[in-house]
């Protein structure tokens, strides 16, 4: 497992994602939404200058984002962002990375205090967004950042950033959260973005070390991989799920990533293809 360098000169890439043969991904202090293929060539989907975050698609194959600074959730119509839900009144401070699930249901995580000022921790939210812009808080946790849904669509799980842990939820068939439990505690890695494999392990980004981590339940670690700078998010895809794509850069600092273009993405291939949602 050792990674290579797919495309560089990026801002800060973060919240990837595998579809039509391409790695889908926000450009986050770039203010713009990019995909890569395999050979490494880049193209904009669409630029947001209030900052995208997590992607996701609707049921009718319609892109998703999270817009951070102003929370809102917006859906891209043709060349045009269209709102879908506003959830200013619901996050406490920047809505971050989402999943969607089979129905097309959002789940939006939330900062819950303003991390680059270095204020005081509070826990943020994860809000569901129906289909039809409907929204409401469904859990609170310790900074949660980057989330799964697993294969047979019975459990999110959340990465808490703040933990540092991984939790689980059951997915109940309104859409709600229920029976909250630490899926792995971790000690020595703190999760960003997280994806889902075949045999229910997690690899996460660990966002204080320059490596990726996989993890099964209960928090054992089986893999280290060493990527060449910080490791913010992660994503299996290729076609057959057995590429890892880890999203790196020298920093999260919005200031600087704007001024210092370091953001990567690395790839390495696994044995263990990729599964559930996203």
């Amino acid at each position: 497992m050792v990674p290579r360098i797919l495309i560089d000169g990026l801002h800060f890439p973060e919240c990837p994602r595998w579809r039509d043969g391409r790695l889908w991904f926000s450009d986050m202090h770039g203010h713009r939404v990019m995909r890569v293929d395999l050979a490494g060539h880049a193209e904009v989907v669409a630029q947001l200058p209030t900052q995208p975050a997590g992607l996701g698609w609707t049921p009718d194959g319609r892109l998703l984002t999270v817009s951070m600074v102003d929370r809102r959730l917006l859906r891209l119509d043709g060349t045009q962002w269209t709102l879908v839900a506003d959830l200013a009144g619901l996050a406490s401070f920047h809505c971050n990375d989402l999943v969607v699930d089979h129905r097309g249901r959002a789940y939006v995580g939330t900062f819950g205090f303003d991390l680059d000022a270095g204020a005081a921790f509070a826990p943020g939210e994860i809000i569901l967004v129906e289909p039809d812009g409907a929204a409401r808080i469904v859990t609170t946790a310790r900074f949660p950042n980057g989330m799964v849904i697993t294969a047979d669509t019975r459990t999110l799980i959340a990465a808490e950033s703040m933990g540092p842990a991984l939790r689980a939820y059951d997915l109940e068939t309104d859409g709600s959260l229920s029976n909250g439990r630490p899926w792995a505690e971790l000690s020595d890695a703190v999760p960003d973005g997280i994806c889902l494999d075949a045999e229910g392990a997690v690899w996460l980004a660990n966002v204080i070390g320059t490596e990726v981590v996989r993890v099964v339940a209960g928090g054992r670690i089986t893999h280290r991989v060493a990527v060449s700078n910080h490791a913010f998010a992660c994503m299996l895809g290729g076609p057959d799920r057995r590429t890892m794509f880890v999203l790196t850069a020298d920093n999260s600092n919005p200031e600087y990533c704007r001024a210092h273009a370091t953001g990567r993405i690395e790839t390495f291939t696994v044995d263990v293809p990729g599964a559930g949602l996203p």
